[in-house]
């Protein structure tokens, strides 16, 4: 059955079938199998740019060369067209490996904390201009104090957390690690953004990239569940995590909490609160 649907000049033949795979609040995903067995995703956004600045997220790890991502075929205004990476079964070694290969995308270095576009973090913009040499003026203004701010024009500041914040903010230098290297981060890793492939191996898809303090990408993972003890385990025997991080592990998960805030409502309110308070 022929079906209709826009493809590039890129894909050239003719579509045989198209079937939904959902894609949340904001994309529609579908897979797309070619006449001559060729299969494709295509994710159709909501918004113009998230596609395209995706696009670039997952072009930014693939050239670190540590762990797979679905390969770019075409981007442009709210369509984004990748390879199609068949879903495989996890393996003995899935959850190790991806701790490694996640330590070793790490180890992929920029001069800058940020990245060269801003971009998306879910639907919420994500400023990653200007590049800075600091991490803790890069991390509180553009994540920590963006958000705030956003808090503030969506109705969630009170009076109480815009106190609080206030006092994060003359203590952020003694919490933050103001240390380190600039790593390649994927900036939204959590068990819905990776997928195992064929062979077992974890492949991140779904980016929020950008330069920063690897804490940050590692706090992440950890929000909603996190993974099991071997990927942390094959993570630090790979990159081994500064002494303190622990400590601030909530400080990057606060950027999420408050973005979730935002983006749904009340029901963050009191964990963004808690966390906040437990620095001052």
């Amino acid at each position: 059955m022929k079906c209709e649907i826009f493809l590039p000049e890129e894909i050239k033949g003719e579509v045989k079938q198209i079937l939904p795979l959902g894609g949340g609040c904001i994309a529609d995903v579908k897979k797309i199998i070619m006449q001559d067995g060729r299969k494709i995703l295509y994710k159709i956004y909501s918004r113009t740019i998230i596609s395209e600045t995706e696009a670039n997220g997952l072009k930014e790890i693939s050239k670190s060369g540590a762990i797979r991502v679905p390969k770019v075929i075409y981007s442009n205004k709210n369509i984004l067209i990748t390879e199609f990476i068949e879903s495989g079964s996890k393996i003995k070694n899935t959850y190790s490996d991806f701790g490694k290969n996640f330590a070793k995308m790490h180890k992929y270095y920029s001069e800058y904390f940020g990245f060269y576009e801003d971009n998306f973090i879910g639907e919420t913009p994500q400023k990653n201009l200007p590049k800075n040499s600091s991490w803790t003026e890069f991390y509180f203004t553009n994540r920590l104090l963006f958000q705030i701010k956003l808090a503030e024009k969506n109705g969630y500041l009170s009076k109480e957390l815009k106190n609080s914040f206030e006092k994060l903010e003359r203590r952020i230098d003694s919490i933050i690690l103001d240390e380190g290297q600039a790593s390649l981060l994927h900036g939204d890793l959590w068990s819905g953004n990776y997928i195992v492939d064929e062979n077992g191996n974890a492949c991140l898809i779904d980016p929020a990239v950008y330069y920063g303090n690897r804490e940050a990408d590692l706090a992440m993972t950890k929000l909603f569940g996190g993974f099991p003890p071997e990927f942390y385990h094959a993570y630090n025997q790979e990159y081994p995590l500064q002494e303190g991080y622990l400590f601030r592990e909530n400080i990057y998960k606060l950027y999420h909490i408050l973005n979730h805030l935002n983006l749904f409502g009340y029901g963050y309110y009191s964990q963004a609160l808690g966390i906040i308070k437990s620095y001052i």
